[in-house]
Order: C-alpha cells, then structure tokens, then sequence
C-alpha cells in the first residue's frame, strides 16, 4: 500500500510546488488550510522550503543547493545581506545571536527564521545572483558533493568539476526525475584525499586510472549504496565500473533512473538507496544498467587512490590533508584559504565581511567544505599577509585549535522537530571548555568530534573519532537531555563507523567523559600515533572504562529538556504563529 507522502507527491511534485509557495506567500500563513500543512510542507521541501518545528508555526528554514559548495563573493554577500534583513526571529540565541547563516555538511547554506510572506523577495534577491533553493530538500537529488578545489587542487588527479557541472545541469534540473522514493546523494572527486566521501553517498564516483586501448585512462570508479542514519549505515559498495570523464554522466543517470524506477516507495524506513542495493545487490544492478540504461560497454573498475584518501580518514597529517583548513596552493600558484567556522555558524555580519575579504584579496570565488567551512580561493602570494591579519580570521581561524578544527554539528532542538537534544549551542560551550581543561600533545592535529541531535545522523556522527548522538535520560528524577558516544569512525581507505561505548550519558557530564578519554590517549598512544589509531589498538572493553562521565565545572546551556520548549533558550509560551511583521496572530490589533 502506497504511504501517505508518496500520495501528497502524485498529486503534486517538483517544479510546479513553487507557484503554489508564491500562492500562500501572498495570501499569508493562515491561507494554508490547517488539516493540509502536513501535506504542503511536505511538498515544499522539494524547494528547500522546510517548515521549523512545533512551536515554531509560521517560521522556515531555506535551504540553497549550489552544486560542489561553488560560491561567488557576490553571492556569498547576497546571503548575508538576505539574512540581515530577513532571518530574525522573535528571540536571540544566546550563542549566536540573531540573524546568522548555517553551512551544511554537504557544502550549500540554511537560513532559519524566515516568514512564508518573505519568501518571494528572498528567492529573488538570491536568484538575481545566480543561488537557487531548488532540489535541495525532500524526495529528490539533493545538492552534490564534491571536492571544493576542483580544478585547483595541485594534487588533483582528475577534475571532476565537468562532471559535476553536467549532473548540475541535466540530471538535477530534470522535473520528470524531481520524485525519487527518497532523498538521493551524488558525490563526485578527482582529488587524492577523498573529501566528496564516496562511501557514504547513494552514488559515489572516485577517482581511477585503467589502460584503455592501450592507453592510460584516468576517470573514476563507481560506488553505490552508501548512507548513515537511523542506526544502519552502509559503505557504499563497488560497482565494478570504471567510466570515464565524458562517460561518467551517462552512468550515473541510469543509476539514479534505476533506482527512481525501482526503488521501495511503500516503506519510508526502508526506501533509501542504500537499501535497494541491499535488496539488488551490485552484480544485478551492473546488469540492470548495461542491458537497459547505458548504449556503451560498461568497463570492469580499474586501478583506485583510495589508499591515498586522507580527508577525515584518521591518518597522520604527515600522510595528507584531512581537511582544508589553513593555507594551500593552487596548481596555478596562488594559494586557497580555508577558515574553521565553529560548528558551521556564521552571523550575518561575518558573511558580508567574509565575502568582502574573497573579493579584496582573491578572485572573488569560494566554496563550502563537507566540513562546514568556507574557503576563499584565487589568492596571490602578495595577498596572503593582509589577508591572514584581517579581523575576521581572529575569529574563523586557518590554524584553529584541535578541537575546533574537528567540530561539526547539525541544528539539532532549535529548529528540526526530529532532534532529541539542542547541538550547536552546547557544541560552542564544550569546545570552549576543552581547550580550556584538555593539553594534547603537539603532534595531534585531528580530533573530529561530530554531534547529530538524533539517529538520522545529519551531523554525521557515525564517521567521527568521537560521535554524539542527541537522547534523553533522567538524572536526579528530571528528564534530561542526554548523549550516546561512539569513537573510531572515520572516512578514507577503509571507512568505519563509531562504536558506540556510552549510551545516555548526561550532556553535562561529557566534557567530563570527555577529558577522561582524551587524557588516556595522550598518556597511552605510541608517538606518532592518531586517535582512530589508538583506539582500534586500546579495544571496546578498556575504551568503556576509559571513558568515564563526569561532573565537572562545565556548565551545559541547555541541560533541561528542549523538547518540552518552543525554543530551547525560551521560557513560557512562544509568539507562533506570527505574521510577517512578527505579530502573533492571536493578538488582535488595536485599530
């Protein structure tokens, strides 16, 4: 039988959602007929329009898809200029502040606080730029990963920037493919660290060399099925295709055809990508494909680079970038600048600031990481010093701390109504504590600590050195928000995923756990020796007793359950729904 969100979609997908967004923009919140919003937010996904979570009626969060993380200063400006004017709700963020930009992990951007009314001129402020929010949310290709230095990496293997302009403009831009069964990644990477993660998207394409009638062939191999969430993930398994620059769309869209034809569409737990490779396995999906989806022969894979992949892969920096903060040059001599935003966090002011310095001291074009962070590319030697002395990398560091550098988080209680716990506060707060309390040696470089609110895992807690995943427990008799905390994961040659050695514990007593663990792999790691390293050396067992909670002087910013609150920094009853101005609606006027 047909599920409900599989019946909202026949009636109505894709492009054609988008006038109807204009409709209810124009008449107003209340215009959406209150026993169908479940049914209209579900189809505004699909233009990145995402309803926030209860409590918080009539606010939206906007996501943009902007394929690889390309950005312009201009662009990059338009948003912060966007979220000045637009992205203010009724209350501030103790942390943060109001009016503030999130990069994502899969390199795009998200704007919260956003009125349904405000949603035409911010679609047209972002357009006339050259942004769009389309396909980046629901039941479709969202935004494409790749490597962000792309035809500037001086390591770079291939690159892969062709290919993914072409998926960007033929494969994501097709409406008739807009309703897939469920949300569907691509990744493509030329580059020798492996920073798209092939393994862990639907389609991965990563980089390969094979001899091709007798020539050397550089091109891609080709990886299917990967994901995380809901406590189940997979590595994403070899197809046994090896494809070339000018093949590699071809297959990738009979792929995501395959997979739009096939794919389970009555079990919403079950319909991921990573599950119909389960159920078809790779030999029959390479089959499938050569018989009815490709006109050439489909080549065996040839010869990989994954031995080299570096990017979050828990090697030793001496083997490679695991990521791309700091400073590095280009193939043509200038040089990239990568700064560590702090759990992907940007205000407002930051953005317009950050794209000024791109244009002043760079070509003027950016891109995002999977680590959300921001990189400002084209810049020449004589630029590097004025650059590097600007106020804002006091802040949003290219040599930022250990801890710092590792951080990611995903929006967690704030605003997603699936989370479990608040995120990027508390993420802020632990951070500031451990460099506080916590001495590494000098050599450690990498400790990649990722916070996902709940088990769909958007903050990528499954692929961390030390994951966090948002539960509640009871501490003292009150309900409290609460951590399970998994170490060894990681990205690379041979992706793992965390194992899980505390469940539960209360978020004020990780920093403590914390600590504990940290200074025990300070003590007892060999020298030269990575924390991944460490721990599949030390064992589960010891791991469990190393890793012993604790109250500590940390004090936790939301500790109570956020749950229960409209907003997790909020006492009493929230003003939503609001109109356009902010008013709740409740309220009548006095004229």
């Amino acid at each position: 039988m047909t599920n409900k969100k599989e019946t909202w979609k026949d009636g109505m997908y894709g492009d054609e959602v988008r006038e109807k967004i204009l409709e209810f923009a124009e008449a107003g919140w209340e215009s959406i007929p209150e026993d169908e919003r479940d049914m209209w937010f579900s189809r505004f996904k699909f233009w990145g329009v995402f309803h926030q979570r209860s409590g918080q009626e009539s606010y939206f969060m906007l996501r943009l898809a902007n394929a690889n993380g390309l950005l312009t200063a201009e662009q990059l400006r338009a948003v912060g200029e966007v979220a000045a004017e637009y992205a203010r709700g009724p209350v501030s963020n103790p942390e943060f502040g109001d009016a503030w930009i999130d990069l994502t992990t899969r390199q795009s951007i998200q704007l919260h606080w956003l009125k349904l009314e405000d949603i035409p001129a911010v679609w047209e402020k972002l357009e006339g730029v050259g942004l769009s929010s389309r396909s980046s949310g629901g039941d479709t290709m969202r935004n494409i990963s790749g490597c962000p230095v792309a035809g500037r990496d001086k390591h770079e293997f291939v690159d892969a920037q062709p290919v993914l302009d072409e998926i960007t403009a033929k494969l994501r831009a097709d409406d008739d493919l807009a309703n897939m069964p469920r949300k569907f990644n691509i990744s493509v990477t030329g580059c020798r660290e492996g920073c798209a993660q092939d393994s862990i998207n639907g389609i991965g394409l990563e980089p390969a060399a094979k001899a091709v009638d007798g020539d050397d062939v550089r091109g891609f191999n080709v990886r299917v099925g990967g994901g995380l969430g809901g406590r189940e993930p997979r590595r994403a398994r070899s197809l046994d295709v090896f494809v070339t620059p000018d093949e590699a769309y071809d297959v990738v869209r009979g792929f995501v055809e395959l997979y739009f034809e096939n794919g389970n569409r009555e079990n919403r737990q079950n319909n991921r990508s990573r599950f119909f490779v389960d159920e078809w396995g790779t030999e029959k999906i390479r089959d499938r494909l050569q018989a009815s989806y490709v006109d050439f022969d489909l080549r065996r894979e040839g010869a990989d680079l994954r031995d080299e992949y570096t990017y979050n892969a828990g090697k030793a920096p001496s083997e490679g970038k695991h990521d791309h903060v700091g400073v590095h040059e280009q193939t043509d001599g200038d040089y990239y600048v990568g700064l560590a935003v702090p759990i992907g966090r940007l205000t407002a002011a930051e953005t317009v600031r950050l794209a000024d310095l791109a244009a002043t001291h760079g070509s003027s074009e950016m891109r995002l990481t999977r680590r959300q962070n921001p990189l400002i590319l084209d810049v020449p030697e004589s630029e590097l010093d004025e650059l590097l002395d600007a106020d804002l990398l006091e802040t949003h560091s290219p040599e930022p701390s250990v801890f710092t550098r590792g951080a990611m988080a995903c929006t967690g209680t704030e605003f997603c109504s699936l989370a479990l716990t608040e995120t990027k506060a508390r993420t802020a707060a632990m951070l500031r504590w451990l460099r506080a309390n916590v001495d590494l040696p000098d050599d450690v470089e990498q400790i990649k600590i990722h916070y996902s609110g709940c088990t769909a895992d958007c903050g990528q807690a499954m692929t961390a050195d030390i994951g966090f995943q948002g539960m509640r427990a009871r501490k003292d008799g009150e309900m409290v928000e609460a951590i399970d905390v998994g170490v060894g994961g990681g990205i690379g040659p041979e992706p793992s995923f965390v194992e899980w050695i505390r469940q539960r514990v209360p978020a004020d007593e990780v920093p403590g756990l914390l600590r504990n663990l940290l200074n025990a792999f300070a003590a007892g790691r060999e020298e030269g020796e990575t924390f991944r390293e460490w721990v599949e050396a030390t064992g589960e067992e010891a791991l469990v007793e190393l890793a012993e909670p604790e109250e500590t002087d940390y004090e936790d910013p939301c500790l109570t359950d956020a749950k229960r609150s409209w907003y997790p920094f909020a006492d009493g009853e929230g003003p939503a729904p609001t109109d356009v101005d902010g008013t709740p609606l409740a309220t009548e006027s006095d004229d």
